[in-house]
């Protein structure tokens, strides 16, 4: 054989060989392939179905909404509205972490603060960016169609009273969770339970599909208070007002359904409007009415005349020396402005005579002014349920000195809050009994329970309008067409250093129409500041606006109207006649 044919022999040899081995490692690729497909598709594909799943399919929270907080007649106080949440993997998001501050700009933060929040994130899944944002602004961050950032729907209330029920509705935080006043009291009702949902998202962790529903949201239930919006209306533009005229630190209002219990105003001054977070702080939010107490002053007088025809050792007709006009007590002198001389117990309330008063409730067993006075609810806390109420101080008999006793005819030593002292008035128009105070709206009133006798009520009720009658402290709490009972107060404020001269509640309390009482309304200015500062000046005008108008909101029918002489009489007999 030829050196070249031996050589053309060995070359395609070699070639065989090459394409055996290539054949070979196509066979052996394309075996390994196989055998993994059948792995992957028969052998292992539980396991791929849960990774998949586990990249792409997600469990959502769906959030219920809270349920609406209403006055009595359906008005809206409280409303939840839709808004959605920014929020972002961070995992996901970093590696376009010089598009961060484009989104800084659109959610108004700042861009390194954004940056490092996010860098300092890497280990969570779920990090919020920007809460509560309007659906449209929300739509415009997605819009940027950065990786990692989604959107969630939440909810946020909004207070369509603002701040005339700002101090009573309360508010909720970023979460949605009540904090302060009926938010919180009835958290439990109004909040709602959220549900799940199973869903499929894509490689950017968006959205896909809704694989299933897991549970159903149960939405909050709505809360029908007692409020009636027209009348706290006129309370706190009255307030308001008042507070600006008489330049005085502060002031409350609160005004009872006398039957029933419920309350259909409260209002505080200074305000908050709950819809602006800047304005919520401890000193704005709380609700003076319930929480801050002060001494009643003579006020308290028409209770005290209460007990003590209670202890059957006086009636109605009873008399009371108070000359000279003053009388002393150890130390203390406790004078009224003039010697009335004797006087019945309707003058001691007409008149506001503090001797007369203190005489009064010396001479009651301690025990028994005591037990009626505790009986009037003082010294406790009333069935409001509000967060934060005060129950009020009413020393146990046994801690009195005779001192104590003197002074609590006059009402000091004992202190109360607005609501406590407009229960208290409410007994006495409702024939002596004691109606729970609601702040929820009631289909049917309570069984009272009785705390005075009827004719105790009755006579105390006559008395009182006395006091706004001409020759009484409150004539400027009489309104046209109603008959009023009710009593003026002035109380010095306590301090560190005792009592300030130059420095007062000013107090009204009544009821009103007198006839059949149906409002029970307490008014307390707080350091009026101008010339005029007696209950009788500031507050007895103060009630007499809110109660007039909230007579003719309830279209509560006058039991005061001038006599018509027959003449007038006949004659609009006539005019009716002639035109039929």
């Amino acid at each position: 054989m030829t050196r070249g044919a031996e050589t053309k022999t060995q070359s395609s040899r070699r070639f065989v060989l090459r394409v055996t081995v290539v054949l070979a490692f196509f066979v052996l690729a394309s075996g390994a392939l196989v055998a993994r497909a059948v792995h992957l598709q028969v052998l292992d594909t539980e396991f791929l179905n849960s990774e998949a799943d586990a990249r792409h399919l997600r469990v959502e929270r769906i959030l219920a909404h809270r349920g609406t907080i209403t006055d009595r007649n359906g008005e809206p106080l409280a409303i939840s509205t839709p808004v959605d949440s920014i929020w972002a993997n961070p995992g996901e998001l970093a590696p376009a972490v010089d598009r961060i501050p484009e989104l800084a700009a659109m959610l108004d933060l700042d861009p390194e603060q954004l940056i490092r929040r996010v860098t300092r994130s890497m280990d969570r899944e779920f990090l919020y960016l920007r809460r509560h944002l309007s659906p449209d602004h929300a739509a415009e961050v997605l819009a940027l169609g950065l990786p990692g950032v989604n959107v969630q729907r939440e909810y946020r209330r909004y207070y369509p009273a603002g701040e005339v029920a700002g101090h009573l509705v309360g508010f909720t935080n970023i979460d949605d969770e009540g904090q302060e006043g009926l938010e919180l009291a009835f958290n439990h009702w109004l909040a709602g339970e959220s549900g799940a949902k199973r869903v499929l998202r894509d490689q950017l962790g968006r959205p896909i599909e809704n694989v299933e529903s897991i549970r159903p949201p149960r939405h909050g239930r709505e809360l029908r208070t007692s409020i009636d919006l027209r009348i706290q209306y006129v309370a706190y533009r009255t307030l308001k007002t008042a507070i600006r005229d008489y330049q005085a630190e502060s002031g409350t209002i609160v005004v009872l359904d006398v039957n029933t219990g419920e309350v259909l105003a409260m209002v505080n001054q200074p305000a908050y409007n709950p819809n602006d977070r800047s304005q919520i702080s401890a000193e704005r939010y709380r609700n003076r009415a319930i929480t801050d107490l002060f001494e009643p002053g003579s006020s308290l007088k028409p209770l005290i005349v209460a007990a003590a025809l209670e202890s059957g050792m006086y009636r109605p007709s009873s008399i009371i020396d108070t000359s000279p006009g003053s009388i002393t007590i150890g130390a203390k002198t406790i004078e009224d402005s003039r010697n009335l001389g004797r006087v019945s117990l309707t003058t001691i309330l007409a008149r506001s005579s503090n001797v007369g008063a203190t005489r009064l409730a010396m001479s009651l067993p301690p025990d028994q002014l005591w037990g009626t006075l505790s009986d009037f609810g003082l010294g406790s806390m009333t069935s409001s349920s509000f967060p934060g109420e005060s129950s009020g101080v009413l020393y146990h008999y046994d801690e009195w000195r005779e001192i104590t006793q003197a002074t609590l005819g006059y009402g000091y030593g004992v202190s109360v809050t607005p609501l406590q002292l407009a229960q208290a008035y409410a007994v006495l128009g409702n024939e002596g009994r004691m109606q729970p105070v609601s702040l929820v709206a009631l289909d049917q009133a309570a069984e009272g329970e009785q705390v005075v006798s009827e004719d105790t009520a009755a006579a105390v009720k006559r008395m009182l309008e006395e006091v706004v009658r001409p020759g009484g402290t409150g004539t400027k709490a009489a309104i046209v067409g109603y008959r009023v009972a009710g009593k003026t107060g002035t109380a010095w404020k306590s301090g560190v250093g005792g009592y300030s001269e130059d420095e007062y509640f000013s107090i009204f309390a009544g009821l009103a129409p007198a006839s059949d009482p149906r409002l029970a309304v307490v008014v307390v200015i707080d350091e009026p500041s101008g010339e005029l500062y007696y209950g009788s000046d500031v507050a007895a005008p103060v009630f007499a606006n809110v109660t007039a108008e909230a007579l003719r909101l309830l279209a509560v029918p006058p039991d005061a109207l001038p006599a018509r002489d027959a003449g007038s009489v006949i004659q609009a007999m006539s005019n009716q006649a002639a035109s039929q």
